[in-house]
């Protein structure tokens, strides 16, 4: 009868040779993913918000979100100063010194929209264990499947932007965040905040044409007078006007972040002062699938830990000589 000792280095050797033969194949590192030609998205101006927030009006009313009062005790007003999982877009503001000038780093003030920015290659959907964070193969807007969602909040964790937002007042939980307007585009409507902003200062359209439209402006010369249009850019369903160009930070955010997004944003005040970190180019997703497929290929890992767990117990075990002596020794004290 075979020893335990004999039996304990047959599982080790078998262990090494399993984890070696799934481990053998060589994980290909995933780059980002790419974009959809048909995906749609936004562009939001800062120099061209007024801080109406008449977005943040038709969001809740296009969504139907019922009030949301996060401010302060005293405040009876639905002035959210964040998103949360009932309200999908605000606008924030930034302030410098006595914020008398507009869109002025030093002294002035500035807006900024914040909502889902529908990563090309998003985290959530990636972080999410049973889909229920969905990315559309032809729009590439991310959208939320409440029937699906088992409240995990993984998709809270993983998001860069820190979009997603957890109901802890729902019985069931759920998490909301903007999925923009979906819905509507049946009816031939699209992103209500879009549709409804009097400047342009949130535009929607094609992300290629999105895209270039930027580009284009970050081209102008600032002080010179140039035509922005707005509601839909793709399909000019609303009157251009002529402003006056900004003097325009050089970056279109969004571009690359993490992989690119369909909501892209121009300002004249550095984005880092206006809620927006850098990011990589390189998505989270990309690095953490690489990551997954490298461990868990073949079901090296697994294989590989339970070599370890086996190693550490066969070091635990008294050995076979010391083991029978134990035996004698009971033996002999019995008799």
């Amino acid at each position: 009868m075979s020893s335990r000792r004999d039996f304990l280095r047959c599982a080790l050797a078998g262990g090494a040779a399993v984890a070696g033969a799934a481990a053998s194949p060589a994980a290909q590192a995933r780059g980002n993913a790419e974009i959809s030609p048909d995906a749609v998205g936004l562009l939001f101006d800062s120099t061209l918000c007024i801080g109406c927030k008449a977005c943040v009006a038709a969001c809740k009313t296009a969504n139907n979100l019922p009030v949301d009062i996060n401010t302060t005790p005293d405040s009876p007003w639905d002035v959210p100063l964040d998103t949360t999982a009932r309200t999908f877009n605000v606008i924030k503001v930034y302030r410098d010194g006595k914020a008398t000038l507009k869109d002025a780093e030093q002294g002035g003030y500035a807006f900024m929209k914040s909502s889902c920015l529908h990563c090309v290659d998003p985290s959530c959907v990636s972080a999410c264990p049973v889909s229920a964070m969905l990315k559309d193969p032809v729009t590439g807007i991310v959208s939320y499947d409440k029937d699906a969602c088992i409240g995990c909040r993984y998709c809270v964790a993983a998001c860069p932007f820190g979009i997603p937002k957890y109901d802890y007042d729902s019985p069931t939980g759920a998490i909301g965040k903007c999925e923009l307007c979906r819905h509507r585009m049946q009816d031939g409507h699209y992103a209500a905040c879009a549709e409804v902003c009097p400047t342009g200062a949130t535009l929607y359209g094609k992300v290629s044409d999105l895209r270039a439209e930027a580009q284009r402006r970050l081209a102008l010369k600032a002080g010179d007078t140039t035509i922005f249009p707005r509601g839909n850019l793709t399909t000019g369903d609303q009157p251009s006007w002529e402003g006056v160009v900004p003097a325009y930070v050089q970056h279109v955010y969004g571009e690359k972040e993490v992989g690119g997004t369909q909501m892209m944003k121009l300002a004249a005040v550095p984005f880092d002062k206006l809620g927006h970190k850098p990011l990589p180019e390189r998505s989270f997703s990309s690095r953490s699938e690489t990551l997954q497929h490298t461990l868990y290929g073949g079901l090296a890992l697994p294989v590989v830990a339970l070599g370890v767990m086996t190693f550490l117990a066969k070091r635990n075990m008294p050995k076979d000589d010391e083991s029978a002596g134990q035996h004698s020794d009971k033996r002999e004290g019995g008799q």
